[in-house]
């Protein structure tokens, strides 16, 4: 019976797994990239009829193929999705796809899909179960198995409908932002080759069990409607391709070996992109002079651009210089009117410098970027030095809790709020603050028991 109820549980947590929030995965921030993002999603968002802004796009590092939501107005997108997009037009059309999920509630509804099929689970199980008693030992178990396939093919069918109704959404909403949808089909094709190699089948049998439309349908369905729109022959935005290639060679050399990275983009290739992953590929390799050589070529070509002033200073502060880091640092802070991700590194080069008479300006620095970026542990962990530093303790400890809180480290953070409370004027900002990190930190802590 145990076996029974085990398998039958275990079809109902699969169907699970499509709603699941994000978990155990690696966000990755970069300045540039976020900017890229926000400019390719906010025409698509003003054509849902949301505000620029309301949709936020958040980059995972995961090397498969995929773009998912779940719940809230975020679009994540895996790095590996990034890595095979040829355009930043195929990954809009990805985008327009992801925010028909958003708009349509797909992410709070899918709980309608499953509830249904473990009603199907469930109620094939008794129906199995009485079967047993009477005697029809084969007959119940052949009930609870054919329970379990309507089950998984009820869910199935929902998330098919769901997919379908993204698909038409992103239509509208590529339609409405004058983009093409050259690149949405182009992208579907990739995904298509990827299915022909790897053998996924394509027959009708096979749709039955999958969460989405067949690829060659969804293709042919898009084309159509894609074809009838004005935009369709409409040509990319430049600026948006020429960015997005930076940012595409930026990531590869991020994240690749340095030996593949300078595999993909040799000695002989000197555009911004193959020097922008060669850089960040030396560096990797600790081959310091060869990354500032392509970080000096980049700002050859354009000295005030705040991307390749970041980058440098990055390659000098690793790199244990960061005295000299400072100055395109600061730049690059300067230039892009204070970027939180590029004046927290500002502010730790501050730090890194051990030079007392920076610490105020670093102080001034990391404040500016938490009050514009709050989700950033980093700057609080450097904030949290910076009051330290100059013996303000009670801050040090709020510091630490924000950026303790944010990492999933509720008791910790939980310790250090209380302790920051204790310190800090009795109701003033800072003190109210403190209050609520200790009851979300308490908050996290009753869910982590309840799940044991």
């Amino acid at each position: 019976m145990m076996r029974i109820i085990t398998s039958i549980l275990a079809v109902i947590a699969t169907l699970s797994l499509a709603v699941q929030p994000v978990a155990a995965q690696s966000i990755l921030r970069d300045a540039e990239t976020e900017a890229l993002f926000q400019d390719m999603v906010d025409p698509l968002a003003v054509a849902a009829g949301l505000h620029k802004g309301a949709i936020e796009v958040v980059l995972i590092n995961d090397p498969s193929i995929n773009a998912f939501v779940a719940g809230g107005q975020r679009i994540y997108v895996h790095s590996g999705l990034i890595n095979a997009a040829d355009s930043a037009n195929e990954v809009q059309g990805v985008l327009a796809h992801e925010l028909g999920h958003i708009m349509g509630g797909h992410v709070i509804r899918s709980s309608e899909g499953m509830g249904k099929a473990a009603n199907i689970s469930i109620l094939s199980m008794l129906l199995g179960v009485a079967a047993m008693a009477a005697g029809a030992g084969e007959a119940g178990a052949g009930v609870m198995a054919m329970g379990q396939q309507a089950a998984m093919g009820s869910y199935l069918s929902f998330s098919r409908v769901q997919e379908s109704s993204a698909d038409a959404a992103s239509v509208d909403y590529l339609s409405k932002a004058g983009i093409s949808g050259k690149g949405s089909v182009a992208f579907f094709k990739i995904l298509q080759n990827q299915e022909f190699r790897y053998g996924y089948r394509q027959d009708d049998d096979a749709a039955f069990y999958r969460t989405h439309p067949l690829t060659g349908d969804r293709i042919q369905r898009l084309q159509a409607d894609f074809e009838k729109d004005p935009a369709w022959n409409k040509p990319p935005d430049p600026d948006l391709e020429r960015r997005f290639q930076r940012v595409k060679a930026k990531l590869y050399g991020y994240l690749a070996s340095p030996a593949a990275t300078l595999r993909a983009y040799p000695d002989y290739m000197t555009g911004i992109p193959a020097r922008y992953a060669r850089a960040y590929a030396y560096h990797k390799d600790a081959r310091i002079d060869k990354a500032l050589a392509e970080t000096d070529a980049l700002l050859k070509m354009d000295p005030d651009d705040p991307y390749f002033l970041e980058l440098k200073g990055q390659v000098l502060l690793e790199s244990g210089r960061p005295a000299d880091a400072l100055a395109p640092l600061r730049k690059a802070t300067e230039i892009t009117g204070n970027a939180p991700l590029i004046a927290a590194t500002f502010g730790h080069a501050l730090i890194a410098t051990e030079d007392v008479s920076h610490f105020n300006e670093a102080e001034s620095v990391l404040k500016k970027a938490v009050a514009r970026d709050r989700e950033n542990p980093f700057a609080w962990y450097q904030l949290g030095t910076v009051y330290a530093a100059k013996g303000d303790m009670p801050r040090a400890r709020l510091a630490s809790a924000e950026q303790l809180v944010m990492t999933n480290r509720p008791a910790e953070a939980l310790q250090n709020a209380q302790a920051a409370e204790r310190g800090l004027p009795t109701g003033s900002p800072d003190w109210i603050r403190a209050q609520d990190i200790e009851m979300e930190a308490r908050a996290d802590l009753d869910r982590k028991r309840d799940r044991n």
